[in-house]
């Protein structure tokens, strides 16, 4: 926690906090992170800042359980609160531990699947994607579904950093696998209209249910599948939206700032039309 504060302030490291945050290979990412092993789980630690808006560790945490709590495969996380500050742990899938000490899972991410590099992440598409996951991917049907119900609760709760490194296949040498899903976290919007990072049909990258609805016979889903899985996910959201920001101690204010703006904004609704819609 140290070092991260002194990183946002721009001071220097010392030598042994530079041992602590920096240990091991980099895990990337905007926000100053470290890696934590705990017994036989390791950990990545997300540490809030003091320039944000609201706390935006609490939020990816809600995220997160939600997207479990909707039937997504997630990455499980922890919320402590240490020094003062809110603290997200999320346990990493890509490491495990045996008699053997640790091992690496191997791993390809999305943007490596799709051959682009860093300058053109712009151009990549969720369905070129579900074309590589029905060719090259072990349970592709499964697969896909999973592919889609993730697009669309990304778009149910505000995350519009769905770029193609916060995708990613584990492969065990001959086939590969989506990893659980990772960096589910709501960005912040002041008005109703937002895109999403990859292009969800054609150059159609609009964070609109009615578009992912329009896309899904590339994810080999047909019109009432679609519907089905975010109906449900509409559900589920409403259903533990107070549980979970409970869990997260959510006050008033902050689930006031992130109802109907981040998570079930409006703006997503246009052109699709459910019964308990609205």
């Amino acid at each position: 926690m140290e070092s991260a504060e002194r990183v946002e302030k721009g001071l220097p490291l010392t030598q042994a906090l530079a041992q602590a945050l920096q240990h091991g290979t980099s895990i990337g990412g905007a926000r100053p992170k470290a890696q934590i092993t705990d017994g036989e789980r390791k950990y990545i630690a997300k540490f809030s800042s003091s320039t944000d808006l609201y706390s935006v560790v609490k939020v990816e945490f809600v995220a997160m359980r939600l997207a479990a709590l909707a039937g997504i495969d997630v990455a499980p996380v922890k919320l402590v609160h240490t020094a003062a500050r809110d603290v997200l742990l999320v346990e990493r899938f890509d490491r495990r531990f045996t008699p053997a000490g640790w091992q690496r899972m191997a791993m390809v991410s999305s943007l490596t699947l799709l051959g682009l590099d860093e300058m053109m992440a712009r151009y990549a598409s969720y369905a070129e994607l579900a074309e590589i996951i029905r060719h090259r991917f072990a349970q592709p049907k499964q697969m896909l579904r999973e592919l889609f119900a993730r697009l669309t609760f990304n778009i149910l709760c505000g995350n519009t950093d769905d770029h193609a490194r916060n995708h990613s296949a584990f492969w065990d040498g001959q086939q590969l696998r989506l990893t659980p899903a990772y960096d589910i976290c709501p960005q912040h919007r002041v008005g109703n209209e937002a895109t999403q990072a990859m292009l969800i049909r054609g150059d159609n990258r609009r964070s609109q249910l009615k578009v992912c609805v329009d896309a899904a016979d590339q994810f080999l889903l047909a019109d009432h599948e679609a519907r089905n899985i975010i109906d449900a996910q509409i559900d589920s959201i409403r259903t533990h939206w107070d549980a979970v920001g409970d869990e997260a101690e959510l006050t008033t204010v902050d689930k006031a700032l992130l109802w109907q703006r981040q998570f079930l904004n409006p703006h997503a609704f246009e052109g699709y039309s459910i019964s308990n819609a609205g």
